[in-house]
């Protein structure tokens, strides 16, 4: 079977074939899912080379390793969990990591933050601005401290639920809230300084 052959099947039947050294059900599973994980090492590394490396890395050890997925979550969940731990890795050996404890505990009290961006009409003018409030969006999200940006890459970008992105980080449910809602916190100040500078509250967000 070619990769086109495959590109409608099931993830559970990919890794299966995969498993039993079907290569081209491997290489559909990358080409689902590289994307997201070269995006997700970007927002921790903050450098491209490096998230190439992990990119690489991180579907090599899942290649050599697929006799240890067990299949009690999605096959995408536990590749982003090795990513996660190989940009973690990059970033330890840069020794650029200036993150805080990875159990530092934060009361979430009720997390009902919702994000809200405004809808924008597709005149030049306001295209513009749009892209430009992206490229600030994207900018907060990068300053974000790693163990914030990768909860909030997970759950608010590539919208895994709470579960799954506990699971993807080898964290508890609350832990993942508490980061959740500290990183929310944090853009939201970040984003409302900015616009303050600017003299523009016509913008929203959380």
């Amino acid at each position: 079977m070619t990769v086109s052959d495959l590109a409608g099947s099931d993830e559970t039947i990919l890794v299966a074939q995969a498993r039993q050294s079907d290569a081209t059900a491997f290489s559909e599973l990358v080409r689902r899912y590289e994307n997201k994980i070269f995006r997700l090492a970007l927002h921790i590394t903050q450098n491209r080379e490096d998230a190439e490396d992990v990119l690489q890395e991180a579907f090599l050890k899942a290649y050599e390793h697929l006799d240890q997925f067990q299949g009690n979550s999605k096959f995408y969940t536990w590749i982003v969990r090795i990513a996660v731990n190989q940009a973690l890795m990059k970033l330890r050996r840069r020794k650029t990591d200036k993150s805080v404890s990875m159990d530092e505990q934060f009361d979430t009290g009720e997390d009902t933050l919702v994000r809200e961006i405004a809808a924008w009409d597709e005149d030049p003018e306001q295209q513009f601005s749009r892209e430009e409030l992206g490229r600030i969006l994207e900018s907060a999200v990068q300053s974000l401290e790693p163990p914030y940006r990768s909860v909030f890459v997970l759950r608010d970008i590539d919208d895994l639920s709470t579960e799954e992105t506990a699971q993807a980080l080898d964290l508890s449910i609350p832990a993942v809230k508490s980061r959740l809602l500290r990183a929310r916190l944090q853009l939201r100040e970040k984003l409302t300084r900015h616009f303050k500078r600017k003299g523009d509250d016509a913008f929203a967000y959380l």
